[in-house]
Formats: C-alpha cells, sequence, structure tokens
C-alpha cells in the first residue's frame, strides 16, 4: 500500500486515502506521521482486495516505494 492523499491531518495523527500498487484497490485509513510508521508500517500494509503486501510480494516495487517526509521534524513538540 501507498498514501495516495492525505485527507486530514491533526498533529500527527492523520486520515488517508491508500492504494495498492498491485491491484489499485483504494481504501481509507488512519496514520501516523512519524519516519517508523512511512518506513516500517506501510509497506507491510496487505490490501483488503488481493492481500499483496510490498514487503511480502513487492521484490520489484521495494525500490520504487518512496515513504513520505513527515510534516513536522522527529522529536518536535507539537
Amino acid at each position: 500500500m501507498k498514501i495516495k492523499e492525505i485527507t486530514h491531518q491533526h498533529r500527527r495523527d492523520f486520515y488517508a486515502i491508500y492504494e495498492c500498487q498491485f491491484c489499485g484497490h483504494e481504501e481509507k485509513g488512519t496514520g501516523y506521521d512519524d519516519a517508523n510508521f512511512h518506513n516500517n508500517v506501510i509497506p507491510k500494509m496487505k490490501c483488503k482486495s488481493c492481500g499483496k503486501s510490498v514487503i511480502e510480494n513487492g521484490d520489484e516495487l521495494k525500490s520504487e516505494y518512496r515513504p513520505l517526509s513527515t510534516k513536522y521534524p522527529a522529536g518536535y513538540q507539537i
């Protein structure tokens, strides 16, 4: 999965539309805007339609996946 669009953000919590790189399925979900979430959690997210994730099935996509940068730097007090 990858973030297609962040629809709303309050501090570090956000709502987004996620898109599957394999089948194109879109789903709404929540997230947390820190480096761990963008680098580790999102690539492990499984698509509810096809059941694939970039970490498990996307050898060719791992090099293409570019995590978003965070809105606030690490350690920044909001």
